[in-house]
């Protein structure tokens, strides 16, 4: 699932692990139509604290990584709704790379459950997990639209400090 030329990472902090191991498997979840409770006992199993396609995940903390794929499948409709009205008027959810998608999905789940996380280490941390699929402007346009699904989730965290300008173009 590691775009060509994306970045290959090395060994991550357990959180940065589940994060990254969450958005693959939320990525596999849409792609082959699998449900939460299977997908997160394949990759206990298989995947978590190995090398997969080049990326060296690391140990994993597996609370996290099941918590965030069961959330995303449990609150989907409600994730949807938040990613959608934080992208442009023109741009549509479902026409958006599944990967990006996923990366959004695990951080607006991040944003509504985990209030002692603070948003913006959220917003850096899934801008992290998508520089390790892509090389282009995806990075940077997860970065505008989790900003703006902040600034709706979380409106008392956010009204200081961020920009209202929109996530760049991807081409």
């Amino acid at each position: 699932m590691v775009r060509q030329g994306a970045q290959r990472t090395g060994g991550v902090g357990r959180r940065h692990a589940a994060r990254l191991a969450a958005v693959q498997a939320l990525y596999q979840m849409e792609l082959a139509g699998e449900a939460a409770p299977l997908v997160i006992e394949e990759f206990v199993a298989h995947r978590l604290d190995r090398e997969i396609e080049g990326v060296s995940i690391g140990p994993a903390d597996q609370e996290m990584f099941a918590g965030i794929v069961r959330g995303v499948s449990a609150r989907l409709a409600e994730i949807d709704a938040a990613i959608s009205a934080s992208l442009d008027k023109e741009r549509e959810i479902g026409r958006l790379e599944a990967v990006i998608r996923a990366c959004l999905r695990a951080a607006g789940h991040e944003m509504l459950e985990r209030v002692d996380v603070p948003a913006k280490v959220i917003i850096n941390e899934y801008v992290e997990v998508a520089k390790t699929f892509f090389t282009g402007n995806e990075p940077r346009f997860a970065n505008g639209v989790l900003d703006r699904m902040a600034k709706q989730l979380r409106p008392a965290e956010m009204a200081t400090g961020s920009s209202d300008d929109a996530p760049p173009p991807l081409r």
